[in-house]
């Protein structure tokens, strides 16, 4: 035990030692020392690893728990067991005792009171997201919004039956998917929203698919049962073919015909909620300092950063000196989702947060510190973590597979895959799904055709996967956002090497790859007909460098039309060696001459290793 009571690692010879994720998963001669009973949220904390994995690990050996569950010591060595961690259980101190996270006081048992669930509106643009949520507290919100369609996460809490619930409210449109993803992993309960007369959309898809990965249970809303058109039976042959089996077809998963125009079985809809979080048991203590997640967050002109937070254990009050990632300060004033001020804000409840001294990043962890100083301590410790190398805010690349399944450290290896068209990702899923491992199995979070995109990268971040992606390219945009936060994309053009270095990775025996690095892109503003029938293309580098005698792809339309050779690069008449972003160039590609405008020239290279 440690100086303030709280459980330590210990070696062989007593010395009490903080437990870091480097050290659990290498030394596997330290014991740690646990109480006889625990919060699982405590519990990921003194393993160093994410609650999120923690709550997976307890899934897998058939227990549902919550963050802020008690579990038992016997409990908690299935997942002590599965990391490979030597446990021991403390001396009983106080049976009422339950531990709670750092920069908490130690409660008693009875102060756990039964919390808001937190719901997630999830579903296809214009299938009436908003509409719902407008129909359940009775609003006027989607009048408010730009063009009739949700812009940012919007936090709400209403009141049925004297009962309160927290919704989110996420964008349905592809364009702000990536903000959906974000909501998927701080809600209890996904609403899927599903319109009665057209039936499952690709966006639908992905809200299926972050909901999965998630792992929270899914109620689907068949909306628009007031349209002539309405037919929910073909809803439901639909969800059933994504393996969402509703309980009028002989599944668990809870459907509800709702009309958000006519306010039709909305009652109903709110009933359901309710009882899956009664089930859920979610609790949480009031009475200790704040933890949360940062649902979003905005530089106001007039008021400096705007936070909009959501509490999921303690109480926060204003006053109270907060750190978020990198970012610190002190809470000047609070408000919910009606401008209303507030002093205080429960577990489970939104507010919209004054008083950091910089924009935090949505997906930050909040808590409450005693003092400025440990704030800003804490604020620069999480600001030196930020670095995806360090290993412990990214995913896993395919090569470290092998090392961990030789380890048992890993028993699912979750993929993303892309394709340049629907055959070729049925093709390749077929394939992947075929592959066996005693130990290991695949589990394929989404497919989809077209180019990898910043959504696919935000649920491979989320579910610890890699991103396979097959004839086709990824957008700018997802590239830099997997090298910030440590996502592996993985080119294939053909599919037995692809289904091997898979294969080989479940089994161990991977070998070191060389991997794909795009050295520069290239926008061609306007085709020249050269000698002989060549043509040029009239270019302005967009990002990076052109290198003569370079491998370049030509991407058009996101489909990928050409791989060949940098065969002539210049700069006006003269010939040069390579061209930097900003500037304007004329390029041959030798054998090449179906140029248009708007293609996207990639110059690439192949490394060793990992991206």
């Amino acid at each position: 035990m440690t100086s303030d009571g709280q459980p330590a690692a210990v070696d062989e010879a007593g010395t009490a030692e903080k437990p870091s994720r480097a050290t659990t998963k290498r030394a596997t001669t330290r014991a740690l020392v646990l109480p006889e009973t625990m919060t699982v949220q405590y519990l990921a904390e003194v393993l160093d690893q994410n609650p999120i994995d923690v709550i997976k690990q307890l899934m897998r050996n058939g227990i549902m728990a919550s963050m802020n569950q008690v579990v038992e010591y016997k409990v908690a060595t299935l997942v002590t067991t599965a990391l490979s961690i030597r446990t021991s259980m403390a001396e009983p101190q106080s049976a009422a005792k339950v531990p709670a996270p750092e920069g908490s006081e130690t409660v008693d048992e009875s102060e756990l009171v039964t919390r808001p669930p937190v719901v997630t509106i999830l579903g296809h643009v214009d299938h009436g997201k908003t509409s719902l949520l407008d129909s359940i507290k009775n609003s006027k919100v989607a009048d408010k919004e730009v063009g009739g369609i949700t812009q940012h996460i919007g936090a709400y809490q209403v009141e049925s039956n004297g009962n309160p619930i927290t919704f989110l409210d996420t964008p349905g449109h592809a364009a702000f998917t990536a903000i959906r993803a974000r909501g998927a992993r701080v809600t209890d309960i996904a609403v899927l929203v599903v319109a009665a007369d057209d039936g499952i959309m690709p966006q639908t898809l992905e809200a299926i698919n972050h909901a999965k990965a998630a792992e929270v249970p899914i109620i689907v809303a068949i909306n628009k049962m007031d349209l002539p058109g309405a037919d929910p039976e073909k809803v439901k042959r639909q969800l059933s073919e994504q393996e969402l089996l509703v309980e009028d077809w002989g599944g668990d998963v809870i459907s509800v015909d709702v009309s958000a125009k006519t306010g039709a079985g909305i009652d109903n809809l709110l009933e359901n909620l309710l009882l899956v979080a009664e089930i859920g048991e979610l609790r949480a203590n009031p009475n200790k300092l704040a933890y949360g997640v940062v649902v979003e967050a905005k530089l106001d002109r007039k008021r400096g950063p705007s936070t909009t937070v959501l509490i999921q254990d303690g109480t926060l009050s204003v006053g109270d000196f907060i750190v978020a990632g990198a970012s610190y300060g002190r809470v000047k004033a609070m408000f919910d989702d009606l401008g209303k001020p507030l002093q205080s804000v429960l577990p489970g409840c939104p507010a919209e947060v004054l008083g950091f001294g910089s924009v935090p990043e949505a997906g930050d962890q909040l808590v409450v510190t005693t003092n400025e100083r440990e704030g800003r301590s804490k604020a620069e410790e999480n600001s030196k973590s930020r670095n995806p190398q360090s290993g412990q805010n990214r995913a896993l690349t395919l090569e470290e597979v092998v090392n961990q399944t030789d380890t048992d450290e890993i028993k699912e290896l979750n993929l993303v895959v892309k394709a340049d068209v629907q055959g070729s990702v049925e093709a390749v899923r077929g394939a992947l799904e075929k592959l066996v491992d005693e130990d290991v199995k695949v589990r394929i979070l989404h497919t989809g055709s077209g180019a990898v995109t910043e959504s696919d990268i935000l649920l491979a971040s989320a579910s610890e996967a890699i991103v396979i992606s097959f004839s086709i390219g990824s957008e700018p945009s997802a590239e830099r956002l997997a090298d910030r936060m440590g996502v592996e994309i993985r080119h294939y053009n053909i599919i037995y090497q692809l289904i091997d270095d898979v294969e080989k990775a479940l089994h161990g025996m991977l070998d070191p790859v060389y991997t794909e690095v795009i050295v520069g892109r290239a926008e061609i503003r306007e085709v020249f007909e050269g000698r002989r029938g060549t043509q040029i293309a009239g270019c302005r580098v967009i990002e990076g460098r052109m290198i003569r005698s370079g491998d370049v792809r030509v991407m058009r339309d996101g489909q990928n039309v050409e791989d060949g050779v940098i065969n002539s690069l210049r700069h006006f008449r003269e010939e040069v060696n390579e061209m930097n972003a900003g500037t304007e160039c004329g390029i041959v590609i030798q054998g090449f001459n179906d140029f248009k405008e708007g293609d996207i020239l990639e110059v690439h290279r192949q490394d060793r290793g990992r991206r």
